[in-house]
């Protein structure tokens, strides 16, 4: 599957009580060029503690993947347990969330429990994905460059990192 728009960018924007945000416009704008549906698919991220989202259709891409990986792990003698516990983390423990005309979700709350968000979420596009991550945890991160972008962001908001 080629990917023609790409989500790119990022945005710090605030959670309320409810777990109400609002999806970045530059974010929206990718979905609506790649599907109908005005929904995100949101899940965990595979390797970082943060959430990891696409469109409903980036799904039919991840499903080649899994079978891709799976054919190459059963050809190298792989049990068959990884190839499942990674269709379930990708299919099963997400949920698909449509948003408003203003670019607003209710972020479900098993997702913002995994993804450890609170009152503010840092987006970052990565290309045929994009994170959702607790601002304070993207300052805990390994990557210096997420860090960085992370308090760039809390400071334009006047939060001290």
């Amino acid at each position: 599957m080629e990917l023609e728009h790409l989500f790119n960018g990022s945005a710090l924007n605030a959670v309320d009580a409810k777990g109400r945000l609002s999806i970045p416009a530059f974010i929206r704008g990718v979905i609506e060029r790649r599907s109908d549906a005005k929904a995100v698919v949101i899940g965990m991220h595979d390797v970082s503690p943060c959430l990891n989202a696409y469109d409903r259709g980036y799904a039919r891409h991840l499903h080649s993947e899994n079978e891709r990986r799976r054919l190459l792990e059963e050809g190298q003698g792989g049990s068959p347990e990884a190839a499942y516990a990674r269709a379930r983390r990708t299919f099963g423990i997400t949920e698909d969330v449509p948003y408003d005309t203003s670019g607003r979700i209710i972020l479900p709350p098993m997702m913002r429990r995994k993804g450890r968000i609170e009152d503010l979420a840092l987006f970052v596009g990565v290309g045929g994905t994009f994170e959702i991550w607790n601002p304070h945890l993207a300052l805990e991160s390994g990557d210096e460059d997420l860090r960085e972008l992370a308090a760039y962001r809390l400071e334009e908001r006047g939060i001290g990192a």
